[in-house]
């Protein structure tokens, strides 16, 4: 069994509530809980407490970190959870200070995480279609993939210790949505991550 939490970083608009993303949420949640994990989920903009942000990645194994691409990033008030959280969290909770000593002072920045051994997956939306992936003649990402252009996100997770899981992306939902399809897709990737990463943990 392994001990999930689940973060939905939406960041509701009239336009874009975020149904979507809650929906992913809800869906792994429910499917997780059926194969014996235990979860938790916290959904961001409806508000948070920063010692019991810590106190849930201190409990997990497993972080999965859902939410809409907005302007190549995280959308805003999940910027500002990662900023207070992490930030309070380098007290040697989540991250001894930026992973440098006195001893030294150049070296391995970015290595004092104090998850190591954990793993976190992203789970993202968006507008943008997947062929606009992957292709270098496509003129606006170059041939980028996802976890390309979500690189900060990734070392984010890295800097507190975190390793990555093979991630899911959802796109084009808000002009061409195949939402049934991307369900489908969504649940067969969680049962094959989760079942390989319960392999490792055995």
């Amino acid at each position: 069994m392994r001990k999930i939490l689940i973060l939905n970083g939406t960041q509701p608009y009239e336009f874009a509530p975020g149904r979507l993303n809650a929906a992913f949420v809800e869906r792994a949640k429910a499917a997780l809980e059926a194969q014996g994990h235990e979860v938790r989920l916290v959904t961001v903009a409806e508000g948070y407490d920063v010692e019991a942000e810590i106190e849930n990645h201190v409990w997990a194994d497993t972080v999965i970190l859902q939410f809409p691409v907005n302007w190549m990033g995280v959308p805003w008030s999940f910027k500002k959870y990662m900023d207070e959280v992490y930030t309070a969290g380098m007290d040697g909770r989540l991250a001894t200070g930026d992973g440098r000593t006195a001893d030294a002072p150049t070296a391995n920045y970015g290595m004092g995480g104090a998850l190591e051994g954990r793993r976190h997956l992203l789970s993202v939306t968006f507008n943008a279609p997947k062929e606009a992936f992957g292709d270098p003649d496509e003129p606006f990402f170059e041939g980028m993939s996802v976890d390309d252009l979500l690189r900060p996100v990734h070392l984010t997770a890295k800097f507190l210790g975190l390793e990555p899981l093979p991630g899911f992306a959802a796109f084009d939902v808000m002009k061409n949505p195949t939402v049934e399809a991307d369900f489908a897709r969504f649940d067969a990737h969680l049962a094959q991550v989760f079942a390989e990463s319960a392999d490792v943990a055995a």
